[in-house]
């Protein structure tokens, strides 16, 4: 069979992880604004997760709601299948749930690192292998998108373990779009750069107001522009692209993220 054979079924269920807030939320509600019902998963924003649930009906689509600690590994992945269940099937998954630290490299405990890798890699590891195989079981292809960062590409001081499990999900996507492309499942990376998120302490703020030199648009990015980008890989659209790494940074990266945050004036734009 060949992912020709498999391919061409718009998506109608999806389970978005950490839609409680930020990113997530801004996906979850795009993908019932594009038609499909949505899984939402939380860790610690029970509300938050029910409003996302409230924006997603208003849309006409049915929207159910769990609590997921990827913490707790291998058991945190069964809400992949009991959501599927409840939703009937499962055609698309972002993997955006996570986790980071701001800690001296000499500074971290083993504790700390073991979190932000589970969470942030081993995690989506596990939940991505239970949607693909509910994906290959039921035909029909599928889309796994994961939320990376733009520190899959490039490092940060005081996040070791979040760039390493960055890097690693990356890398991660490359493999599962390789091996999973025969099934007609696209994987895909978004690596967001500075988002207006409760991350960042900016949730609902007007980007366009906070000005940041060191990002060549000049501001943060709002998460519905992530959404956007991870609407696409999630649709029928984007059926020809798989194992890519889409930065949503304003070029942060071609500055470098640590220039990109931390510039605080426009000198760098003259010659």
């Amino acid at each position: 069979m060949t992912a020709a054979d498999t391919a061409g079924r718009t998506p109608t269920a999806a389970v978005v992880t950490g839609a409680d807030s930020g990113i997530g939320r801004a996906v979850a509600v795009r993908l019932a604004a594009q038609g499909m019902d949505v899984g939402i998963t939380w860790h610690t924003d029970e509300v938050g997760a029910e409003r996302t649930a409230a924006e997603v009906r208003g849309h006409g689509r049915r929207a159910v709601v769990a609590r997921l600690d990827l913490t707790d590994l291998p058991k945190a992945a069964d809400v992949i299948d009991s959501m599927a269940d409840d939703l009937g099937r499962i055609d698309v998954l972002v993997n955006n749930a996570g986790t980071g630290t701001s800690t001296p490299f000499l500074d971290l405990t083993l504790d700390t690192v073991r979190e932000v890798l589970d969470v942030d890699l081993v995690g989506p590891f596990l939940c991505s292998q239970r949607a693909a195989r509910r994906m290959v079981a039921q035909g029909g292809g599928g889309r796994i998108v994961n939320v990376t960062s733009v520190h899959e590409h490039q490092p940060r001081v005081g996040a070791a373990p979040y760039c390493a499990a960055k890097g690693g999900l990356g890398l991660l996507t490359q493999v599962m779009a390789l091996e999973l492309a025969e099934h007609g499942i696209t994987v895909n990376a978004v690596a967001p750069g500075e988002i207006a998120t409760p991350m960042t302490g900016q949730e609902d703020q007007d980007v366009r107001r906070t000005p940041r030199p060191g990002v060549p648009v000049g501001r943060p990015g709002d998460a519905r522009e992530v959404a956007a980008v991870i609407a696409f890989l999630a649709s029928e659209e984007a059926s020809y692209v798989t194992g890519a790494s889409w930065a949503v940074d304003g070029g942060m990266l071609r500055m470098g993220p640590m220039a990109g945050s931390h510039l605080e004036d426009d000198a760098w734009r003259r010659p």
